[in-house]
């Protein structure tokens, strides 16, 4: 006996896929950039120190003096001296006039002015102690600063930017297909 058969093959459709990808670029620039510091403004103000050295006490020591101090000084001793003479002096005339009283004060007067009185030594060139003054005023400094802000200039680029948009392309690589066969069987 025969038995109709249908015999049926089929083969799918296959789609192709071309693919372009997209390109993008970007480059961004550096920013312009500019900087400047101005000089701080400094203003120093300074007092003149002052030393001072006074030796007039050991020059005086010494006896070294000015000429008008001098004068004085000679002038001053010459009227002390004067007035012990005349002191003296008179105290003698009062001892010649009691003369009655006893003694012998012409003698005694005599002998007392006829020799010069031992002087006695010394060293007298050296000044005395702290007869050098010394004053000393430091200088006194000031300072002023103004500080001055620094002058910061940005100018930002834009960035670049390229793209290059993709693509994609469909295509048939395969037709469906469809075998249809008729075939009878004996059994």
């Amino acid at each position: 006996m025969n038995i109709p058969q249908i015999r049926m093959q089929s083969q799918d459709a296959k789609i192709q896929l071309n693919k372009t990808p997209a390109k993008q670029t970007i480059e961004q620039r550096k920013a312009t950039l500019s900087i400047e510091q101005p000089k701080a403004d400094m203003q120093i103000q300074k007092t003149q120190e002052k030393l001072t050295i006074d030796q007039t006490q050991a020059w005086r020591d010494m006896g070294m003096v000015n000429p008008v101090e001098f004068a004085r000084n000679f002038g001053q001793d010459g009227r002390q001296a004067a007035m012990e003479g005349t002191a003296r002096r008179a105290q003698e005339g009062d001892q010649l006039m009691k003369i009655e009283n006893g003694g012998n004060p012409m003698a005694s007067q005599a002998k007392r002015n006829a020799y010069e009185p031992m002087k006695g030594f010394n060293i007298g060139w050296i000044p005395s102690h702290n007869a050098v003054k010394i004053n000393f005023e430091p200088a006194e400094v000031r300072t002023e600063v103004k500080r001055n802000e620094p002058r910061i200039s940005v100018q930002p680029q834009k960035p670049v930017i390229n793209y290059q948009p993709g693509s994609v392309e469909t295509q048939l690589k395969q037709h469906a297909d469809l075998q249809i066969d008729f075939v009878s069987l004996k059994v």
